[in-house]
């Protein structure tokens, strides 16, 4: 091995030993995983234990981790739903970037000695919130679909979306001069050519250039995402091979982050517009379950390279500058975005909650600020201040969060509401995860559906699902006995699951789902008897039906009814007959012998006569109209082979 092997893989253990200490503690004690994380850098960084002593060599690979970020998001954005938030994407978002922008700038100006330039291009970044951390926030408070947490959503879209003009301000202020030697005529092109290498900005001139780039190019992905995607993740599903499934999710997102960096984009961008493109597509769910772990883990790298990059030297030097400047940060940015959530619409205490939930730095200002000392517009002394500001304005924001929350209004106790014990069942709020969009799980679809209960299928069938989605249902493609795939379908927002999978499939499968979402209800086809008893066997709080169980009496109901039988008659025997196979099936389960309860079974010549609760033998069927005996019918059962009962 050689010796740049050996430190990659020296590297490599610490990241993964500090994460693996310091993450949880800071998970378990509300600090967040994010925050483990910087801290984690902090610690193995040059600046403490010297563990890792050139952070740089993993800042691009852990870029990509933003890059994966945006893409989930986009999945999670509907089309339609992106237009039933423009008001707040493009109006309070758009508000929230430029105002908080500027206010900052201007404290900036009158805390500091930069310039105008510099001040605006450390002020702009210092206006952005952290998406990673606010949306955790809001996920531990189980608040993110609520108003609040949609509105506090929106604003921290249009932040993303902003990243582009906000590099391109960066680029344009850029002090870097031309390289010597070139023509007086080629310097202006050469620079901007310079600037288009080193930073990431589309910064092509003239101005309408840039927006005519901009379009094309985010209308030949959109025109890529919904006439290319979809044919081809059809046919990789067709394949079932889950490992070329994983690598088609990763191509798409890297090829979408190529293609607009090729055009001077940025990379997010390109990744979030494939999102969007694909929200509504039945792969989703399956894509966002095989791209969540190398989103997690490159996030986290990601982190760990911004806490690595801190110098606790400057810190220590600007001790005092850096506190003035994060209380100045968290002030400005709460009353700014209070206010405009307040001319939004929201309360005035929830406004300024939201404020405070927004006023830290976000994760992009790092990228901003080394794009900005790349342009020589701040020394790098200056951009690790920031970076500190930025670091400790999100260590502050859980707590401070969680003193906001102590001022909400308390509760008025109300004496004259029924308790929860007499509400009606609110069904239409109701969420059912269907694993298996075949003829079963259709019928169960529709049940549920007739009472207002939102059905999400999944199935790894690429022609079922086209069919179905021909009839206006939902089902999606992946393996839903994969918890990451029910995870990613919404299993921890559900009430219950149904196992509708055709064939003996492996009863284990249930038990990760209990670990995962132990208060989700779980409902399992089962294909034969056999099968049931080895299911409730190790699950006895599973419910369980036998797929043709059912169907089965149902038949023998129509062949009694086509002989005459009365329709009372028939009623009595069928509960008799279900009365005893229950009684059957619990001594099946018992005793482990599948002879069990043989005794409960009918014999051929006796008949069981419902009045008299009891059995005798007869000579041939009886007449419903005098109860004689007479001449004995042929049954022939059509297609099928005896099985155990």
């Amino acid at each position: 091995m050689t010796g740049h092997d050996s430190t990659i893989l020296r590297d490599t253990v610490a990241y993964f030993a500090a994460v693996v200490v310091i993450v949880p503690l800071f998970s378990r004690f509300g600090l967040g995983a994010v925050l483990g994380y910087l801290a984690a850098g902090i610690v193995i960084g040059p600046s403490l234990l010297g563990l890792v002593q050139d952070p740089e060599s993993a800042s691009g690979l852990a870029e990509f981790g933003i890059v994966l970020l945006l893409f989930v998001i986009g999945l999670e954005l509907k089309p339609s739903r992106l237009w039933s938030l423009r008001r707040d994407i493009f109006g309070l978002g758009a508000s929230q970037v430029v105002v908080c922008g500027l206010a900052l700038t201007a404290v900036l100006m009158a805390l500091t000695s930069l310039s105008w330039q510099a001040a605006l291009v450390v002020g702009l970044p210092l206006g952005l919130s952290s998406t990673a951390l606010v949306m955790q926030l809001l996920a531990e408070k189980d608040i993110t679909n609520t108003p609040f947490g949609t509105r506090s959503f929106s604003m921290l879209l249009f932040q993303d979306l902003a990243i582009v003009p906000l590099l391109t301000i960066v680029a344009a202020l850029s002090r870097v001069p031309p390289p010597p030697g070139l023509p007086p005529a080629l310097d202006g092109l050469q620079t901007q050519a310079l600037r288009i290498i080193e930073f990431t900005p589309l910064t092509i001139v003239p101005g309408w250039l840039q927006g005519l780039v901009t379009v094309v190019a985010l209308g030949l992905l959109v025109l890529i995402g919904r006439y290319g995607l979809n044919p081809a993740f059809r046919l990789i599903g067709q394949l079932r091979v889950r490992e070329a499934f994983a690598a088609a999710a990763l191509l798409t997102v890297l090829g979408a982050a190529l293609l607009m960096q090729s055009l001077g984009l940025s990379m997010a961008l390109g990744a979030f517009v494939a999102g969007v493109m694909l929200a509504e597509s039945p792969y989703r769910h399956a894509l966002e379950a095989d791209i969540e772990p190398f989103r997690g883990l490159l996030l986290g790298l990601f982190f760990v390279s911004v806490g690595m990059t801190l110098d606790l030297n400057v810190v220590r030097d600007q001790f005092g500058l850096i506190v003035l400047l994060v209380i100045a940060v968290l002030a400005t940015k709460t009353i700014v975005i209070g206010l405009l959530a307040r001319a939004f619409g929201t309360g005035w205490l929830r406004a300024f909650q939201m404020g405070l939930l927004l006023a830290q730095g976000g994760e992009f200002g790092f990228v901003l600020f080394a794009a900005a000392q790349q342009g020589a517009l701040i020394s790098g002394t200056a951009a690790q201040l920031f970076g500190a500001v930025v670091t400790l304005s999100m260590v502050l924001t859980p707590l401070l969060v969680r003193l906001a929350s102590r001022f909400n209004p308390a509760e008025v106790a109300r004496t004259d509401l029924d308790g929860p014990e007499a509400a009606a069942p609110q069904d239409a709020a109701a969420r059912v995860l269907l694993v298996g969009g075949g003829r079963f799980g259709q019928g169960v679809a529709q049940m549920l559906l007739a009472r207002g209960v939102e059905v999400i299928a999944i199935d790894n069938d690429p022609e079922l699902i086209d069919v179905s989605r021909l009839f206006g249902n939902r089902v999606y493609f992946g393996d839903g006995r994969r918890v990451d795939i029910l995870r990613a379908a919404g299993a921890e927002n559900a009430q219950a699951v149904v196992l509708a999978i055709d064939g003996k499939w492996d009863v284990g499968i249930i038990q990760p789902i209990r670990d995962a979402f132990p208060d989700l209800k779980i409902v399992a086809r089962t294909y034969d008897r056999i099968h049931l008893l080895d299911l409730l066997r190790l699950h006895p709080e599973v419910t369980a039906v036998r797929e043709v169980f059912d169907s089965g009496v149902a038949a023998g109901r129509a062949t009694l009814e086509e002989l005459g039988t009365p329709p009372e008659t028939i009623a009595a025997i069928e509960a008799e007959f279900r009365r005893r196979d229950g009684e059957r099936l619990e001594l099946q389960l018992c005793s482990g012998d599948q002879l069990s309860g043989a005794e409960r079974l009918f014999r051929p010549g006796v008949a069981f006569i419902p009045e008299a609760m009891g059995e005798i033998p007869f000579a041939g069927p009886i007449d419903a109209d005098d109860g004689a005996p007479s001449p004995q019918a042929d049954l022939l059962v059509l297609q099928g082979e005896p099985v155990r009962a």
